[in-house]
Parts: C-alpha cells; sequence; structure tokens
C-alpha cells in the first residue's frame, strides 16, 4: 500500500489569522480586564494590533494573544502596570523572553488557563454569530493553500491548537472546503505528539508515508525528541509564525526540511 498522510498546521501554515486573532484577544481583553482598559483609544488599539503581528510566533495556544495585548498595554500606560516585567519592557524582549514571562505575569495578575481560554472562544463565537462576514474577512488563507487541500490525492488531517470549530468554519467559509470534523484535531485533543502518535498507529494508515507541516520549530523539536515518531518526515514552512532566527537554525536540524508554499502545493498533489 503507498500513499501519503499530511499533517497540516492551521494558523501559520494554512490560514493568516493574525488580524482575527488579535482584534478577538482586544475584545476579550476589555471584558476581562475593563478598568486596563478603560483609557485605550482607537489609535492604542491600532499599535496594539500592530505589534501583535511582531509578537505572533510566540503564541502556541489562542489564550496567550490575551495576555499580550495586555502587556503591550502595561507598557504604553504606566498607570495600568499590575506586573513587575512591564516597565521599560520592549517587544523585542517580549519576542525573545516569553517563556520566562508568561508565567510571571499569570501569576502576579492571578490569572488561570482555562478561564482564558473560555473567554477567548467566547468572544470568538459571539463575533461569529453577530458578524460572521466580519470575523471570516479577518483572516485570509496564504496563496495556494486552500487550492493544495482541494486538489490533494494525499490523506489529509489538521493538527492544531486552535479550537476545531473556527478551523473547520475558516475552511468551509473562507477556503470552500469541507473537512470531516473527525479529521480536526483541535485544542483539547491533545499534544500534537500525542495525536501524530494516534494516527500513525490507525490501522488504514499503515503503509503511507507521513508528513508533518508546522510553523513551529518548537513543536518540531518536541516530535524528535520521541523516538516513537521518527517516521514522520517534518516540515518547517517559511511563511507562517516564526522568525528568520528559526528559519535558519531548522536548516542545521537534519530532520526537519524549510519549505515555500510553491513545495507546499507541489507535496500535497
Amino acid at each position: 500500500m503507498g500513499g501519503h498522510l499530511y499533517a497540516l498546521d492551521f494558523d501559520g501554515v494554512l490560514c493568516d489569522s493574525c488580524g482575527e486573532s488579535s482584534l478577538s484577544a482586544v475584545k476579550a481583553a476589555k471584558v476581562r480586564w475593563p478598568s486596563v482598559f478603560e483609557h485605550i483609544d482607537a489609535t492604542m488599539e491600532g499599535w496594539i494590533v500592530e505589534q501583535m503581528y511582531t509578537l505572533r510566533p510566540v503564541v502556541e495556544t489562542g489564550y496567550e494573544n490575551l495576555l499580550l495585548v495586555r502587556l503591550l498595554v502595561e507598557i504604553l500606560v504606566p498607570s495600568a502596570r499590575h506586573s513587575s516585567v512591564s516597565e521599560g519592557l520592549s517587544v523585542q524582549e517580549i519576542l525573545e523572553n516569553w517563556l520566562k514571562l508568561k508565567p510571571t505575569i499569570m501569576s502576579e495578575w492571578n490569572e488561570d488557563r482555562e478561564s482564558l481560554v473560555d473567554l477567548f472562544g467566547r468572544i470568538r463565537d459571539e463575533w461569529i454569530e453577530n458578524d460572521l462576514p466580519g470575523w471570516i474577512g479577518a483572516n485570509r488563507f496564504y496563496p495556494g493553500t486552500a487550492d493544495a487541500l482541494k486538489f490533494s490525492s494525499s490523506e489529509i488531517y489538521i493538527v492544531t491548537t486552535k479550537q476545531g470549530r473556527f478551523a473547520e468554519a475558516l475552511l468551509k467559509e473562507l477556503a470552500g472546503i469541507e473537512i470531516p470534523s473527525e479529521r480536526i484535531y483541535g485544542l483539547g485533543t491533545g499534544p500534537k505528539v500525542k495525536v501524530l502518535q494516534q494516527l500513525q498507529q490507525m490501522p488504514q494508515h499503515q503503509g503511507l508515508t507521513l508528513h508533518f507541516i508546522e510553523d513551529r520549530l518548537a513543536t518540531l523539536k518536541n516530535v524528535i525528541k520521541e523516538p516513537a515518531l521518527e517516521r514522520w518526515n517534518l516540515y518547517l514552512v517559511n511563511w507562517g509564525y516564526n522568525t528568520p532566527k528559526e528559519r535558519e537554525e531548522a536548516t542545521d536540524i537534519s530532520r526537519v526540511k524549510v519549505i515555500d508554499l510553491s513545495d507546499f502545493s507541489r507535496n500535497l498533489k
């Protein structure tokens, strides 16, 4: 039995959702921390959303967008500061030190992950219910990716930290593609390394060549650490939410191949 199976990340591989996720995060942050955001005007909001494009590579799960927009407010507005890290902090320093900063601000703001995940999802649901065209329009698929999915003869699975219903809605409404929900492994289905293990163990996938395409180098490194996943061919895209430094580092990792959009379209056929 021949053939290929592709496990694809969603945000940063198929879809550029940074505009939508940043706007949703601002909406959610206003609900979560109204007093912090009461003096934030449209100009400040515009600056925050602009900085989020720079910071997007550090986001692994959507709720982190809320933390980032609040931290940006603390940088902008001294009177809004409730953390020990924001004074004198630059956007570049956030980009370089997010894994250390995140637990500090979560603790100092007395926040918990699940509440932020639920709020972020609810705000998106409300936006979709009240203005589906506006929500859809804040996202875009990268050039050629939708057609590559439509015309692929390979087995396709979506493996993402995005809530599955949002990925499914964007595939259908924006790309015109209906992927069965059982082929979309979203937030709550377990770490990506576990999902890849499940996929490779399914009887119907025996004999297939396995490919995993990601935009986060850290995720690919986690896969490399798992001996059970050595059958997977690993790819880092050069158009997603990663940095030039990460792409350069990836070229020195033998298991990882850095690909561009034309490679992606060609591979999926």
